[in-house]
């Protein structure tokens, strides 16, 4: 089946309001947005969880590892590319972002555990190994942040299942990042 790329003019009425919304802070509506548009409530879902998850306490760089993590071992195309240019937007290393979509270690101890433990939880359905959930908080991490992956995973995992469902055409404005998992 087909998912529409909505325009606000094809949007739901319910998600007029979001779509001008990202096209005023961004200048234009990522087709992820545009294809949720369908539905009256899941882009003002989207939006407001990743709303909330900017205001965590984890660090812009910390974030990003949490969502290119999870959008790489739930093998979603358009957000490894999309979270690509915004990682480089928030000035997180170059290295660091081509360890996550490469599959190999971040040359960084305290980003290595934070994506080992993303891993963990997206892999064992949130229940993450009990050697990971130790590395995570010797670390230096605490417990909210633990709840606060769990916020991010619930963030990445509805885009992930969106695109993975609707086949999300890369924007233009993301191809330059354009991803494909390696075999290994």
């Amino acid at each position: 089946m087909t998912y529409q790329v909505h325009t606000k003019e094809t949007a739901s009425e319910g998600s007029k309001k979001q779509l001008d919304m990202v096209q005023e802070k961004y200048g234009f509506v990522p087709n992820l947005l545009a294809v949720m548009a369908s539905s009256e409530v899941v882009p003002e879902a989207y939006l407001t969880i990743a709303e909330i998850f900017g205001r965590s306490s984890f660090t812009p760089t910390e974030q990003q590892v949490i969502l290119l993590t999870a959008s790489y071992y739930n093998n979603c195309h358009y957000c490894v590319a999309a979270h690509t240019t915004i990682a480089g937007m928030h000035g997180v290393a170059d290295n660091v972002v081509q360890s996550i979509r490469d599959g190999v270690a971040i040359n960084d101890n305290k980003l290595e555990v934070l994506k080992l433990y993303t891993k963990d939880m997206v892999e064992k359905n949130g229940c993450p190994s009990p050697e990971a959930t130790k590395n995570f908080f010797d670390a230096g991490f605490t417990k909210a942040q633990s709840l606060e992956v769990v916020l991010g995973l619930a963030f990445k995992t509805l885009s992930n299942y969106v695109n993975h469902i609707a086949d999300t055409p890369l924007d233009d404005a993301f191809a330059s990042a354009i991803w494909k998992k390696n075999a290994a």
